[in-house]
């Protein structure tokens, strides 16, 4: 029997606000444990939280940008459950009416019958709500004691949003293409860093299957606290084969939480699936129910930016960019503004994007660095591809200069005086070295004037190589054409 798997996703994205979200404890990532709390934080008896402003806007723009409705009237939630790093014995978080519902993503996927071109296909959001984070348990040296556990509360109320996606993913790789097309926007639109490794972005994936054609949903399990790209995938297809290898035993699957292990590859159980009734989810008596009007809406959607896909149909409709370039360009919103700021300084929008992509992308990998970092200024590439335009110097010099421009920080201009590389377009030089490479060479003349044409490239590099690069290769290409034909 075939199976179909079924699956949504739970995204935690931490929010990128200074302060926590019901106090005014820094959020600042990696400070010493339990440096940063408060009564609030803490759970200390008569400790009252008050609302971040801050942790609402960004809420507000992370629904528009998703498709959502903005809930005018949502009320705040006590979830109550007891674990060591949850201070109050309860997290507040929003259950009945969140903030925004209703949503969706429209994603490219390539689908088995259509290889050669993207489908798109519209996830839906169920609902993104905010809530304050748990603290973190710290296992193993731990005040001195190898075998200790303690708990870090700095992380406490720190402001999350959970967004919530329609089961209408079928695949890992549909998960993927989601998940990444979230972080582009969270990211873009400034409200999270994305960092996955220090939790900033983390995924729950609910995971299921059913035999294809069925329309009832199987038994489904969840996958906890996720938090790369690559283990989301391989605990997706991991868990969709333990569910149908247990089926097709004869067993049953339980609704279970389950944890992945990035060794193994494996996932493994780590408690039953609570339902919403095992939370005893009550309206928060220290909150008041949170109003949002129409003015306060418009505000904050007049102050979003131009979003991935808009500047993507723009780059090619005004730049005349092809669709894979646009995309690779708008991966993040500073890259994007790298390449236009390299164009409106006179760039060629078709060559800064190429060396973007190109010599840009490779050091920037090399060296470690982000494009924010990147020692070369947008302008200064510009001025480098001008420089080529104008016969000054070669696409290959280009490069030479492109790596000292990189270590030194030096213009391209001065680069190229100080070290003598302005392109030979001189005809009288080229062609005194073309003939001392004819006369080296008559064997392969002869062989060119026989109609082996492909000879041609020989000479040509040849030329380069003894000019050192510095050739022009129009010039280059004039000479040698004529005097190999005799």
């Amino acid at each position: 029997m075939k199976y179909q798997p079924v699956i949504g996703l739970e995204v935690h994205v931490q929010l990128l606000t200074d302060t926590k979200i019901f106090c005014g404890c820094s959020t600042r990532f990696g400070a010493e444990p339990n440096s940063q709390t408060c009564p609030v934080c803490l759970g200390l008896p008569g400790a009252l939280p008050v609302l971040n402003k801050k942790v609402v806007e960004f809420a507000i723009k992370a629904g528009l940008s998703t498709n959502c409705s903005i809930t005018p009237r949502s009320i705040f939630a006590r979830k109550n459950y007891f674990y060591p790093d949850l201070p109050k014995g309860y997290q507040i978080s929003q259950f009945e009416d969140p903030i925004c519902q209703r949503g969706w993503l429209d994603i490219k996927i390539t689908t088995p019958d259509s290889i050669s071109a993207d489908s798109v296909k519209r996830i839906g959001i169920t609902r993104i709500h905010m809530e304050e984070d748990a603290g973190k348990l710290v296992h193993g040296d731990f005040s001195g004691r190898d075998d200790g556990s303690g708990v870090d509360l700095n992380r406490a109320c720190t402001p999350l949003l959970e967004v919530v996606s329609e089961p209408d993913l079928r695949s890992s790789d549909e998960a993927v293409v989601y998940l990444k097309q979230l972080h582009q926007i969270v990211t873009w639109l400034g409200i999270c860093d994305g960092n996955m490794e220090e939790g900033s972005f983390r995924c729950d994936a609910n995971v299921s299957v059913m035999p294809v054609g069925s329309s009832t949903l199987g038994t489904r399990a969840e996958i906890k606290n996720v938090n790369s790209f690559k283990f989301v995938k391989q605990a997706i297809e991991y868990e969709i084969q333990r569910q149908i290898d247990l089926i097709e035993d004869g067993g049953t699957v339980v609704q279970e939480t389950r944890l992945f292990d990035p060794n193994s590859g494996k996932t493994r159980s780590m408690r039953s699936k609570e339902e919403a009734h095992d939370y005893r989810y009550f309206p928060d008596p220290d909150l008041v129910p949170l109003v949002i009007n129409d003015q306060w809406i418009e505000r904050v959607r007049q102050e979003l930016p131009e979003l991935p896909e808009q500047r993507q149909h723009r780059f090619m409709a005004e730049l005349g960019l092809p669709p894979y370039d646009a995309e690779v360009l708008t991966a993040s919103r500073a890259l994007a503004e790298y390449f236009e700021a390299g164009v409106a300084a006179g760039g060629n929008a078709k060559a800064v994007g190429n060396w973007i992509m190109g010599e840009i992308t490779r050091t920037l990998n090399d060296s470690g660095t982000s494009i924010e970092a990147c020692p070369i200024t947008p302008g200064e590439l510009a001025e480098l591809l001008k420089l080529i335009d104008n016969g000054t110097i070669s696409g290959k010099i280009a490069k030479t200069v492109f790596d000292e421009m990189w270590k030194s920080g030096k213009t391209p201009q001065i680069i190229v005086e100080e070290q003598g590389l302005l392109q030979v377009s001189d005809s009288g030089a080229i062609e005194q070295i073309i003939d001392d490479i004819m006369a080296a060479n008559t064997g392969q003349v002869e062989e060119y004037r026989g109609g082996k044409e492909k000879v041609f490239g020989f000479f040509v590099g040849q030329v380069m190589k003894a000019s050192k690069g510095k050739a022009n290769p129009a010039v280059v290409n004039e000479l040698l054409l004529n005097k190999l034909k005799g």
